[in-house]
């Protein structure tokens, strides 16, 4: 018996097998995110919710301990004004709105733990405004993941040697890049 991976038009992986000479393929059956009426199922393992509430604790620790300078931060609380000039400006917007952009980040984190905690079995059920927090926190993760890889809009994920020492760290990306696609169209399938 023989194993292999293969991309699915989904970003997923899927295994599989040949068995007594018949190609067989496991997929998934439902989406890692999907609605579910005025609600969101959110359809992943124990192993990879505790991932994302690990992730989530991370994310917690650099928000609060992180300085103006760090530059893992630089895409959760962006520069408001771009030009050399307006040094001055972006400084008091750093200084009006980091406080705040600080706590709404905290404030998801929070919910997303919460609901990642409370979940039973393989599913969880989310509110809207939990579904929100979630997307928030996910794509906070992901913003500073991608940062520390250097991933621009035309980086290709699929290119990166396995031998590379940061492979684990770009299909980590790649993990948290497909459940929040998912959830986005979610979100939108109204």
């Amino acid at each position: 018996m023989s194993s292999a991976s293969m991309s699915t038009d989904c970003g997923r992986r899927c295994s599989a097998t040949i068995r007594d000479g018949l190609f067989v393929m496991a997929r998934r059956q439902r989406p890692p995110v999907e609605r579910e009426g005025s609600q969101f199922r959110i359809n992943i393992g124990r192993d990879e919710r505790e991932l994302i509430r690990r992730l989530m604790a991370e994310m917690r620790g650099l928000l609060t301990e992180s300085t103006d300078d760090d530059g893992r931060m630089k895409r959760i609380f962006p520069a408001a004004y771009h030009q050399e000039v307006d040094r001055e400006f972006n400084a008091e917007y750093q200084r009006l709105m980091r406080e705040e952009i600080l706590t709404s980040r905290l404030k998801g984190l929070d919910a997303v733990d919460s609901f990642m905690a409370q979940a039973s079995g393989d599913r969880a059920m989310l509110t809207e405004s939990q579904m929100m927090a979630f997307l928030q926190a996910l794509n906070g993760v992901r913003l500073v993941l991608g940062t520390m890889l250097d991933i621009t809009e035309d980086h290709d994920i699929a290119g990166v040697d396995e031998n590379d020492p940061l492979v684990g760290e770009y299909n980590l990306y790649d993990f948290l890049s497909w459940i929040l696609d998912w959830a986005v169209r979610a979100v939108q399938d109204a």
